[in-house]
């Protein structure tokens, strides 16, 4: 009979919240894959450039995100900010179109670590076995951390964190001093190479690479001191993500020289950063990153199981889902019904991506990332209106930077991002039209299936007090 049932518990560092949003958004895989793709099919040899166009939106976005924080005490990130600002009903719709995008997310990379530990094991000499396998092999070690104390996750995430980073960094010093194919490349600083090729889709491969940045306030409840933690790891994350993401696709580029880096990613856009670290690291190198690669994934499935059981206990302990979902283990201190509730959604739907046959990588991650995309651009929109109306209405902060210049011009730069992902989903997802149609339609159903859930609940989302019931 005690508030702890409802409660998560944690000391959670800077340092440590920093670890599991920078894991989430998968360092190692963004620069495997994301930046061939980006080089290949958007903007050449200056699509590292895009990624400090984003975060330079994304910043202002945290700017107003942060100044927000003290006035949403509940852990539940977009959604209460949503509620807060725009209202119950629009808040609701928020949190289940969340629930919807990171699970996409999630299921993204499910499919594509299955498919590359397929391909590693084969690679060693192992057995051909199917993609969901190892797929479900490794959802069974997520679902045990995620029911454990967050300490462990973060502990764990910390360590394969550091190992992805310090493979790319010793490439990048290395590329640096050799001077690359041509010598270090400038095309990242000329505006008329940056606007080149296809700036609307290396935008929107850019802005995907920071999906899970934006989760610091998930981790309220776990903080140590919320009120300066959530803003100071919101910042470093950012900055972090955003400095890396530049540097290491600089060096990709860098190494290869420009045209032979557009080369290169045009014709092996899977396989270019494995190749381009053998070159230059040797193959032992060449090895470790491609065992790295696997870590890393794991490491961003990971983090947004820890985001997505975080949801699922804020919604639970306010009224939106059953009450159940609300409680937390009496002595690990987490959100483990939310947990186990996030495992067995995510096994049934890989269950019918096996059962319908569909490539891992092509249709399972292509169309989910494309769905995430979309998703948490939308969400962060909403979000950003959200903090623009709250403080022009209840006039509790009076700087007009934190709270309205720089969140509204954060909510212009979303609403470009969001239209250029729009028009180009449909090649984000494999150029269906149809299909992008369908996914888009997904998305709204989430929304509006929140704002009718509530109102026909009155008394959800509305915080409720600590029940009489004890976590098993």
């Amino acid at each position: 009979m005690t508030d702890r049932t409802h409660t998560l518990s944690g000391s959670l560092g800077v340092g440590s919240i920093v670890f599991m949003v920078v894991a989430a958004a998968a360092p190692l895989t963004v620069i495997a894959g994301t930046v061939p793709l980006g080089i290949a099919i958007g903007n050449g040899a200056a699509f590292p450039a895009t990624f400090a166009l984003c975060a330079a939106v994304l910043m202002l976005f945290a700017v107003g995100f942060c100044a927000m924080s003290p006035h949403v005490p509940n852990a539940g990130a977009f959604y209460t900010y949503v509620e807060r600002g725009l209202g119950r009903i629009a808040g609701l719709g928020t949190a289940f179109l969340a629930l919807a995008t990171y699970t996409a997310v999630q299921l993204a990379v499910y499919g594509y670590i299955g498919a590359v530990i397929d391909g590693l094991v084969q690679h060693y000499g192992g057995p051909a076995l199917p993609w969901w396998l190892w797929s479900v092999l490794v959802l069974a070690v997520v679902a045990v951390l995620g029911y454990r104390r967050i300490e462990l996750s973060s502990r764990v995430l910390g360590v394969l964190l550091v190992c992805e980073v310090a493979i790319v960094l010793v490439f990048d010093v290395v590329v640096a001093g050799s001077g690359g194919a041509e010598g270090p490349s400038t095309a990242l600083l000329v505006p008329s190479q940056i606007g080149s090729g296809s700036l609307g889709i290396a935008l929107m491969f850019a802005v995907a690479s920071f999906i899970g940045f934006e989760a610091t306030a998930v981790f309220r409840d776990e903080a140590r001191d919320p009120g300066r933690t959530i803003p100071r790891a919101t910042y470093l994350a950012l900055l972090l993500i955003g400095a890396f993401y530049t540097l290491s696709g600089w060096a990709v580029v860098t190494a290869w020289g420009d045209a032979g880096a557009v080369t290169a990613a045009g014709a092996d856009p899977g396989g270019m950063l494995l190749t381009t670290i053998a070159n230059y690291l040797g193959a032992a190198g060449g090895d470790i990153a491609q065992v790295l690669l696997v870590t890393s994934m794991f490491a961003a499935i990971l983090s947004f199981h820890n985001v997505l059981s975080r949801y699922i206990f804020a919604l639970g302990g306010s009224g939106a889902l059953p009450a159940a979902c609300g409680r937390s283990h009496v002595r690990h201190g987490s959100p483990h019904i939310g947990s186990f509730a996030q495992s067995v959604s995510a096994l049934v739907l890989i269950a019918v991506f096996a059962l319908a046959g569909m490539d891992p990588v092509a249709q399972v991650f292509a169309w989910m990332a494309g769905t995430a995309t979309l998703g948490v651009l939308a969400l962060m929109a909403l979000t950003c209106l959200a903090v623009v109306v709250f403080f022009r209405r209840s006039r509790v902060d009076a700087r007009p930077w934190q709270t309205q210049i720089a969140p509204g011009l954060g909510l212009v730069g979303l609403l470009v991002f969001l239209w250029l992902t729009i028009t180009n989903f449909p090649t984000l997802i494999g150029g269906s039209t149809g299909l992008a149609i369908g996914i888009g339609a997904v998305l709204v159903v989430f929304f509006v299936a929140g704002a009718l859930w509530a109102r026909l609940r009155r008394d959800a989302v509305v915080p409720v007090p600590p029940a009489a019931t004890t976590a098993a």
